[in-house]
Parts: C-alpha cells; sequence; structure tokens
C-alpha cells in the first residue's frame, strides 16, 4: 500500500455536485493498494502516522487514489498494472479505512467515495506532504558504472 498524506487546515470530498465529506484542521490521506498487500500493510500503514494527527487533534479524511501506483517509465501514457483491480481493492481499502477509525477517534475520520470520480478541494498547511509505503519492495539501487581503470 501507498499513501500520500498532506497537512491541512481544511479539506473535502465532492461527487456528482455534492460534499459528500469535509474536515477541517488535520490530514487529508490519499492511499492506494497494490496487487499483493493483505491486511499487514493496511494495518502498518494506518499505524504509521496515527500519532501525528493525535498531536494535533486533527481531523483525517482518507481518499482511494489507485493513481498513486501508476508507472511512467514506458511511453507517454500512464500505466495502472502497479494498483489492484477491482472488489478485492475495495476490500482492502475499505479494511484500512476501518483501521484508521479504530485507531483514532472514529467521529474525527471521514472517507471518499472508492470508484467514483471525486473533486478532491484543500487548504494544504505548511506545506507537509509525505509518502509512505507499506508492504512494497524497494527498488534496488542501480549498480555503480565502472571507471575505465575498473574494467
Amino acid at each position: 500500500m501507498k499513501a500520500i498524506l498532506q497537512r491541512v487546515l481544511f479539506a473535502s470530498v465532492t461527487v456528482e455536485k455534492e460534499v459528500v465529506s469535509s474536515i477541517g484542521k488535520g490530514v487529508l490521506v490519499f492511499a492506494a493498494v497494490a496487487p499483493g498487500d493483505t491486511e499487514k500493510e493496511a494495518d502498518s500503514l494506518a499505524a504509521k502516522w496515527k500519532k501525528s494527527v493525535m498531536d494535533i487533534s486533527g481531523e483525517v479524511l482518507c481518499v482511494s487514489q489507485f493513481t498513486l501506483l501508476a508507472s511512467t517509465k514506458k511511453g507517454n501514457k500512464p500505466d495502472f498494472h502497479g494498483a489492484m483491480g477491482g472488489e478485492e481493492a475495495k476490500r482492502l481499502y475499505d479494511y484500512f479505512f476501518e483501521k484508521v477509525q479504530q485507531g483514532y477517534a472514529a467521529d474525527k475520520v471521514k472517507n471518499g467515495v472508492f470508484q467514483a470520480m471525486m473533486e478532491v478541494a484543500l487548504v494544504n498547511d505548511g506545506p507537509v506532504t509525505l509518502e509512505l509505503s507499506a508492504g512494497q519492495k524497494p527498488i534496488p539501487a542501480p549498480a555503480p558504472t565502472p571507471t575505465p581503470n575498473q574494467q
């Protein structure tokens, strides 16, 4: 799983011209589920930043965003095969959201609408933006290029 956290003064989600969720001071969490992710990764990701939100007595707005796992290595068009699809992704995202609620204060944790076309509005505070991941294999460092004396 991967998440982008933004500390915000305000954030909201609108679907079909209706505000479905909004928060004041807190954290906006964009979260994506990758193939092979399990409840273990969701637990880990939900716990990584909890203390930061508690420290400011803030609110949390979670938004599913599969595009966080896009690859742009080939061509001009993003490849979204790095994101888990369908019902399994929804089940694991919902599990993640429930873990965030359980680990904090359920009434202070709001949600977007999974697989909906959402308008997300925010006022970034700081700005502070963090990228977190759980369960993804680290990208290996490239092998050093030998110098002419090493060949």
